[in-house]
């Protein structure tokens, strides 16, 4: 029995202990499981696994743990959340966007994280030198503001170039000396320091330290132009003298050539600070004083993580400091909101009137500077095109106001006339706009008018481009041949300008489409009312100074029904306006067609118009300048004879003599230009 007792005893012993070891497993295979499912959650394994945002991974951790993450971890946290905050707004900076982003880095700690924009500003520098003047710019805001941040930024940059100028590494010695330039550009470091960089590059002139030399002064020259002139010519005769002694390569000395006139131009496409980018006042410039031989401590340590004991009274210095910055942004915002409720809950009542004060008022600038501004784009546009289709092309697209076509073909004639001879380019740049759209057709015609009435203003040259650009618009339709309605060809509603500018513009018209055609459109009934002043029936005087007129330029063949018409006038009325009109031919001929239409191009105008005369006219005008001349080579010519007042004057009848005597020559092959002069 004590062996069964002892036996059972044992075996008890065995299952507690194997109990007890079963327990343990499993608390251990618990715990090993719950380690695996936590680092599964938080994507930790050794193979990889899903990502987990920083958010997600902390309520994770706190789920598990059971408790809140301590003051060093959080702290830890908020680090990484600035240093990617400072990265990103560095990384997407550029010309446009950069005011937006320098208050996303004051929104940042910039007194904590100091060294990480430094440090994020300079390698982003590196590797874009071309973006070196919007990170200056960023440096210079930032430095108005903490200027322990632009110091540190200065500080660093030197320190890269000594390091890059001990290496002979030229690709980070040109990227460090431009940050440099557009440092002193910005006016966060002094002048001297740019003068200490070049007095070492170019102490001892090698191939590439000239070249850096070179690259730095285009860069900061219009800068030392202004602050330090007497430093920058120093500095231009040291690269002469380099130039001079010729120990440099050819390439070398096409760098300084290059140089030189760079500055000659005034440093024409290296400015000091582009417009976008001038974003201080002078009175918030900072400037540090920096020499290449100082002890600079680099602080290093700022760029690591460090617990702050005073983390949150750090922080609400820094909040109360960016309100100061920035302004309190959420009062504005109430201050609008509720300017907006009341503008829309109610109407101000003044004197009986309801005001609705919610609707914008629109500024109207009555000071003209749209227009100036329009002109001058049109101007631009026109003078830089190569054709008139790129011109046309270009012009189309400039957002024109409605109601400001006017301004658009004023322009255009006004850069006609004033070239010194018409150019068909601004003619054929009318005419399309004439044909693109009504408005433009209606502003060209309305231009005709005001232009003839103020023809006694332009000079010849001038008047003459005006003449010939309507000219081409009338030839080629795309102006309505009814302007000429407000042209009066009569001995008292004309002058001597207005006589040449019709003048001009029947001669380009005859030229452009013939002397038949332009008669053809002269003589369509429909448009006899519009040309009624142009070829007067009301007095024969008028009759004869329109007749005279366009037979003294080359164009009589235009007035065969106006003389057709001066025929068949009764007599006794044409004997009254006979006595009435000898004052007007006298005048018409005293008044000297010859003087108003002797230039140069006018009298091309004639001979090309009389350049078919019939041989026997030639011949015949010769021999009457031969039998005018000949008095005069053996004496005083003699003097011509006068009619006596008491003669009676040309009757009709010698009038109809006169004319048939015309009709007769005209119908042999006489020239328009030949005709004769009514009295």
């Amino acid at each position: 029995m004590a062996s069964v007792g002892m036996a059972s005893a044992s075996d008890a012993t065995k299952r507690t202990r194997q109990e007890r070891r079963g327990v343990a497993s499993e608390e251990e295979e618990g715990e090993h499981e719950a380690y695996k499912r936590i680092r599964r959650k938080r994507g930790d394994t050794r193979g990889g696994g899903v990502y987990v945002p920083p958010a997600k991974a902390e309520a994770l951790e706190r789920e598990t743990s059971g408790r809140s993450l301590d003051e060093q971890t959080e702290q830890r946290k908020s680090w990484e959340r600035l240093k990617r905050k400072i990265h990103g707004a560095v990384n997407k900076v550029n010309a446009a966007n950069v005011q937006t982003v320098v208050v996303e880095l004051f929104r940042a700690n910039l007194l904590r994280g100091r060294g990480l924009l430094a440090k994020s500003l300079i390698q982003a520098q590196t590797a874009s030198p071309a973006f070196t003047q919007v990170y200056a710019a960023v440096v210079a805001v930032v430095n108005a503001k903490f200027p322990s941040v632009g110091e540190t930024v200065l500080h660093r940059v030197v320190l890269q170039f000594r390091r890059a100028y001990r290496r002979n590494d030229k690709a980070l010695c040109l990227a460090s000396t431009k940050f440099i330039a557009h440092l002193v550009n910005q006016h966060v470091a002094h002048e001297l320091l740019v003068l200490e960089l070049l007095a070492l590059l170019l102490e001892n002139p090698t191939e590439d330290s000239v070249e850096v030399a070179a690259g730095l002064v285009k860069e900061v020259g219009e800068t030392l132009a202004e602050l330090s002139p007497q430093g920058l010519h120093g500095v231009f005769e040291r690269f002469r003298n380099i130039l001079h002694e010729g120990a440099i390569g050819k390439r070398t000395q096409y760098i300084i050539e290059n140089l030189f006139a760079v500055r000659k131009a005034n440093f024409e496409g290296f400015p000091a600070i582009p417009p976008d980018l001038d974003l201080l006042e002078e009175e918030d410039l900072i400037t540090h004083e920096v020499s290449l031989d100082d002890d600079i401590d680099p602080e290093t340590a700022i760029d690591l993580f460090r617990a702050d004991p005073n983390f949150e009274e750090n922080e609400a210095k820094y909040a109360a400091i960016l309100g100061e910055i920035l302004g309190d942004e959420e009062e504005e915002r109430e201050g609008v909101n509720d300017a907006a409720e009341g503008a829309e809950a109610e109407a101000e009542v003044h004197g009986g009137q309801v005001l609705d004060t919610s609707k914008t008022q629109v500024i109207q600038d009555e000071t003209g500077t749209d227009d100036v501004n329009l002109r001058r784009t049109i101007y631009l546009t026109i003078m830089s095109s190569v054709d008139f289709e790129e011109a046309g092309h270009k012009l189309m697209k400039i957002d024109i106001p409605s109601g400001r076509e006017m301004e658009l073909c004023t322009m255009i004639l006004e850069c006609c006339s004033q070239e010194r001879t018409y150019l068909r380019y601004y003619g054929l740049l009318g005419e399309r706009f004439a044909k693109l759209r009504r408005v433009y057709h209606t502003a060209f015609a309305e231009l005709f008018g005001k232009q003839y009435e103020l023809i006694h203003r332009l000079e010849t040259a001038k008047l003459r481009n005006v003449a010939k650009f309507f000219a081409n618009l009338l030839a080629s339709d795309a102006l309505t041949w009814g302007v000429l309605s407000c042209i009066r060809l009569t001995e008292e509603e004309t002058t001597s300008s207005s006589r040449i500018f019709v003048k001009v513009l029947f001669l380009e018209l005859a030229e452009i489409l013939g002397l038949k055609q332009l008669n053809e459109r002269l003589m369509e009934p429909s448009m006899q009312e519009d040309f009624a002043g142009i070829f007067p029936k009301d007095t024969p005087k008028n009759m004869r100074f329109s007749i005279n007129f366009f037979t003294s330029i080359g164009l009589g063949g235009i007035t065969d029904a106006l003389r057709e018409h001066l025929k068949n006038v009764p007599t006794a009325p044409l004997r009254a306006a006979s006595d009435t009109s000898s004052d007007s031919d006298t005048s018409l001929s005293d008044e000297g067609y010859s003087s108003s239409y002797d230039s140069g191009e006018d009298g091309r105008d004639n001979r090309r118009v009389r350049a078919k005369a019939p041989l026997y006219d030639r011949h015949r005008r010769s021999m009457s300048r031969g039998h005018s001349r000949s008095p005069s080579r053996y004496g005083r010519s003699p003097s011509p004879r006068r009619r006596s007042p008491t003669s009676p004057r040309r009757s009709a009848e010698g009038l109809s003599r006169d004319y048939n005597r015309y009709e007769g020559h005209r119908r042999g092959g006489e020239h328009y230009s030949r005709e004769k002069r009514y009295p």
